[in-house]
């Protein structure tokens, strides 16, 4: 059994300094239970000065929970959401959505971004009893492929959603990447660019299994408390899950772990990117590389490297960095690239 890091996920990261401080802090004694406590109170002014004074966070344990949830609170039975095909909730939470009732209306976006002009044709037949109407829209940040929608973009998203009756969900996994990357506060690219929710994700940037809905506008998420307890994500020793988070967004925490991911995502690029046999498929932005490599090249590296194939059929591959990514674990790794493609010898 090997603890070498690869570029498998940032899920595959160890938990932030921080955060461990923060649980054995809290792990003084007993504290009310259920999020009465003084760390899940903290952690609410955390997620107010990064979202704004009306923001509502809950906090829960997975990110396919913060999605699900998020949307069954913005929308009833009857209602849709559009999203990328790309999406991770289309694409990986094993139907998780439609078991929850709410059906995906798939928009093909080739780098992972929706546009008002992608998304427009999916809201039909509006006010058709016999059909499923599409109440929100769904986009990812950074996306899935490690793209970055801008500030404007998503106000532009926002302002055409909210015209078509719409409301703008942001899946944010990596939100804590994106923002790094832009050079701007999370509030900058949700509450004030027009986003009526946000699944804040902890797990990717070093939490352990600590998530949020943050919900950004009085009038959605009525009898959110409810459904979150129906949904099994009400923790009783909440104050484990909140300290984590109150932990990240204190200070600049979050900023530091994303922009080091980030910064280790450009370096990997950078060194094989003029590698004979390797073709970056996407603009590297946060902590991700996509790139094209030959199957045997692949096999040989996933033999002592941890990562994914993302599409078997084209050969491209998925390469993550993390919080705790070591500039010579990405040195390390594009020797062995460089040699598994016969480029060259594994540099020393």
């Amino acid at each position: 059994m090997t603890n070498r890091r690869g570029f498998a996920s940032d899920n595959q990261a160890g938990v932030l300094p921080e955060a461990l401080a923060a649980m054995a802090a809290a792990n003084g004694g007993h504290a009310p239970s259920y999020g009465a406590d003084a760390w899940t109170a903290r952690m609410q002014e955390r997620f107010r000065e990064h979202f704004g004074a009306g923001a509502r966070a809950f906090p829960v344990f997975n990110g396919t929970a913060a999605n699900v949830l998020a949307i069954e609170a913005l929308t009833q039975p009857w209602e849709a959401v559009i999203c990328a095909r790309s999406a991770h909730m289309n694409m990986d939470e094993c139907g998780a959505p439609e078991r929850a009732g709410r059906k995906l209306l798939i928009a093909d976006a080739p780098d992972g971004r929706l546009t008002p002009e992608l998304a427009a044709p999916l809201v039909a037949r509006v006010g058709d009893e016999h059909a499923v109407q599409a109440r929100v829209l769904s986009i990812t940040q950074s996306t899935e492929l490690g793209t970055l929608y801008e500030p404007d973009e998503i106000a532009a998203l926002a302002d055409w959603a909210h015209g078509a009756g719409l409301l703008l969900h942001v899946d944010g996994a990596r939100i804590c990447n994106a923002a790094a990357a832009l050079g701007v506060p999370l509030r900058a690219i949700t509450v004030d660019v027009g986003v009526d929710a946000v699944s804040f994700g902890g797990t990717k940037l070093g939490l352990l299994g600590a998530e949020a809905v943050v919900l950004l506008r009085d009038d959605v998420g009525d009898g959110f408390l409810y459904r979150r307890k129906q949904a099994m994500q009400l923790a009783s020793k909440m104050r484990f899950v909140s300290a984590q988070l109150d932990a990240l967004l204190s200070g600049d925490v979050w900023l530091r772990a994303a922009t080091h991911a980030n910064a280790m995502a450009a370096r990997l690029a950078a060194a094989v990117g003029g590698v004979a046999g390797v073709r970056i498929t996407q603009a590297v932005r946060a902590n991700a590389v996509f790139a094209v490599l030959e199957p045997a090249a692949t096999q040989a590296l996933q033999r002592e490297w941890p990562f994914y194939v993302w599409d078997e059929a084209t050969g491209e591959v998925r390469w993550m960095t993390a919080w705790d990514t070591a500039p010579e674990d990405v040195d390390a790794f594009a020797a062995a690239v460089r040699s598994a493609t016969g480029s060259g010898p594994p540099r020393r």
